[in-house]
């Protein structure tokens, strides 16, 4: 043992060899550590042992062994007992040696408030044991609140404070906009509402497909009988339903209850990535960053993180899917099995369907943290701020994460070339930059076929990637599988209707912001709009939007000169609109080569059989 403070000593000295949980303090009494032991005289003695401290995965506990001036500990009954102890001090204390979740808050949740009678649906930060019923956690509040406004127009549901006793004289305006319906006046009655409500709750669970059947023969019934008002209102439920839905994935053929843990980490970051399967669909995702991860090995990233997820989860699946094994997995099963009622299975999937979810999720945790990354090194408060800006002015839900830009390029209709850059959270992500070689437009240059072909082959690879995502084994391009959170296209109101019209042949035209730039003013067309967005001058979101284009035209440019270089000399005669391989020929038989053409007067090109003077002067000019 090392030379260590007498009073260090003495405590450890005197430890029991029983199950525990122990606290290791500094100089000011701050906690900087908690951890559990089957044996806490053997564990916490470790920590000053030379031979259990060398080499550089240990620089972590000799710094922290360092800093020890005081350790308490509690003495429990059983390792489970220590677990949960040691779940609720890491929670209490947030010990900065200790991996714990960045910014650790209380996070969003659903809340259905089923205890009563006529439940209404609310968002929280805080679960409480009161009969109601929870789905979370989220890490975007922004994106909860898209949520819960999306699904209430599927399950209109209460949000007023009155008492419903179903003879009231007047419903609120929500029911005229059909986001409620009504039990206030009787519209529904108790029974109707809960049953919609159940449905809601059905469809958090990812039981989307039963409740959708539910409604369609809901609706055929009130047709039937000739209720055509509520017939009409259950159909535009229905295809509220059905647009959530088809973000839903089916990615198994059993109706599979997981989560899909994965990981990721660089330097002293790590990054968590969590698919929610319910009934064979992955119905969300979420990612989590951990702090107090350096020198520490995956086994221990990925033990803390379980145990302070779940602590907080408000549902936990019959199976969770790990991507390594971890010693402590028995009791925390055990554990698990006790907050959720029946058994959960921890998995490390080695082969077939599992194996290729547990790898798109760590392709997708890679991913992320090489964003974040990204992120953290630009000027976070600026992108932040022009992001927001974005978001105001373009009545967005949330700020746009991900923005990609297309920009076409050519040279009188010669090697026509589009581009696509994206940016996320306001900093260029090269790696999912894209170029498309236009092949449908030839002769005249037509800017909006061209941005037509560009935008049908992006989201073509969008819905090949959403088959491959549900087909065991196949592994799609994250550069296409992710949709942008807003949509550019360079070129003002004209391409913003081209855009519009590939949205909606791929039925995306609810699901992202797409706006028309203008070169001249940087104005933002949108759609239903006649005027156009101008973002205030030297703002922040100007200022990206400006970043954004000029991006996309320079990758356009340059994409667009590589190909003429590689076409050659010889095909720069053939790039010239008017010149075919007829006159071609007779070109360089007159004149030996490219450059004596380009040498030569434009009264002697016209000499040309064939070559008029208009097309000597197209060929001096473009030469």
């Amino acid at each position: 043992m090392t030379e260590v403070a007498p009073h260090i000593k003495q405590i450890l000295a005197n430890l029991p060899s029983r199950p525990g949980v122990y606290l290791m303090k500094n100089a000011q009494g701050e906690v900087i550590y908690v951890g559990k032991a089957v044996n806490l005289r053997n564990r916490v003695r470790s920590y000053f042992h030379k031979s259990t401290r060398e080499g550089p995965q240990y620089d972590k506990t000799v710094r922290l062994a360092q800093q020890i001036t005081d350790i308490e500990f509690i003495v429990v009954a059983s390792e489970l007992e220590a677990l949960l102890t040691e779940i609720n001090l890491i929670k209490a204390h947030q010990p900065r040696f200790n991996v714990r979740l960045k910014d650790d808050k209380r996070y969003p949740y659903i809340k259905v408030h089923w205890a009563k009678p006529y439940p209404k649906v609310t968002i929280t930060r805080r679960m409480i044991d009161d009969g109601s019923r929870y789905f979370g956690p989220y890490t975007s509040m922004a994106a909860v609140h898209q949520s819960v406004d999306a699904l209430r127009r599927a399950f209109p549901f209460l949000t007023c404070n009155r008492e419903i006793t179903g003879r009231d004289h007047r419903a609120c305006l929500y029911y005229d906009i059909k986001l409620c319906n009504a039990p206030c006046i009787g519209a529904v009655s108790q029974e109707e509402y809960r049953d919609t409500i159940q449905g809601l709750m059905d469809f958090l669970q990812g039981r989307s497909d039963a409740v959708i059947r539910k409604q369609q023969e809901q609706m055929q019934a009130a047709s039937e009988e000739m209720r055509y008002e509520q017939a009409a209102r259950l159909r535009d439920q229905l295809q509220a339903l059905e647009r959530i839905s088809q973000r839903q994935k089916v990615v198994s053929t059993l109706d599979a209850n997981q989560d899909v843990i994965a990981f990721a980490r660089e330097n002293n970051d790590a990054c968590v990535q969590m698919f929610f399967i319910r009934s064979g669909k992955i119905i969300g995702q979420e990612h989590y960053i951990l702090e107090g991860t350096a020198d520490e090995d995956i086994e221990t990233i990925m033990t803390g993180f379980l145990k302070q997820f779940y602590d907080k989860a408000a549902e936990i699946p019959a199976e969770v899917l790990l991507p390594h094994e971890i010693e402590e997995a028995e009791i925390i099963a055990s554990w698990l099995k006790n907050r959720r009622g029946h058994k959960v299975a921890l998995t490390v999937p080695r082969r077939g369907q599992k194996h290729g979810l547990m790898k798109l999720a760590t392709e997708n945790a890679v991913e992320t943290l090489a964003m974040l990354r990204a992120q953290w090194e630009a000027d976070t408060h600026k992108q932040e701020t022009a992001l927001q800006e974005i978001q105001q002015a373009l009545d967005m839900a949330e700020p746009p994460n991900r923005i990609e830009c297309f920009d076409v390029s050519n040279m009188q209709g010669t090697a026509i070339t589009a581009s696509r850059v994206v940016f996320v959270q306001g900093v260029p992500y090269k790696k999912d930059y894209r170029k498309f070689n236009i092949r449908t437009v030839t002769g005249q240059p037509d800017d909006y076929a061209s941005m037509r072909e560009a935008l049908s082959r992006r989201f073509r690879r969008w819905h090949d990637a959403q088959e491959e995502k549900a087909s065991p084994g196949q592994q799609p391009d994250p550069a296409w599988a992710i949709l942008p959170d807003l949509l550019i296209v360079d070129g003002g109101k004209g391409q913003l209707g081209v855009a519009i019209e590939i949205l909606e042949e791929f039925g995306l035209y609810d699901q992202l912001t797409v706006a028309g730039l203008a070169k001249q003013n940087e104005e933002l067309y949108l759609p239903g709009r006649r005027k156009p967005v101008l973002l205030p001058l030297r703002s922040q979101g100007l200022y990206l939007v400006q970043r954004v284009r000029d991006e996309a035209h320079r990758f356009a440019i340059t994409s667009h000169r590589k190909r003429r270089t590689k076409m050659g000399l010889a095909s720069q005669l053939d790039s010239i609109p008017g010149v075919g391989p007829a006159r071609r020929r007779a070109l360089l038989k007159t004149f030996g080569s490219v450059e004596g053409i380009r040498n030569a007067r434009e009264e002697d090109i016209a000499t040309v059989p064939g070559i008029s003077r208009q097309l000597a002067s197209v060929i001096k000019a473009e030469l």
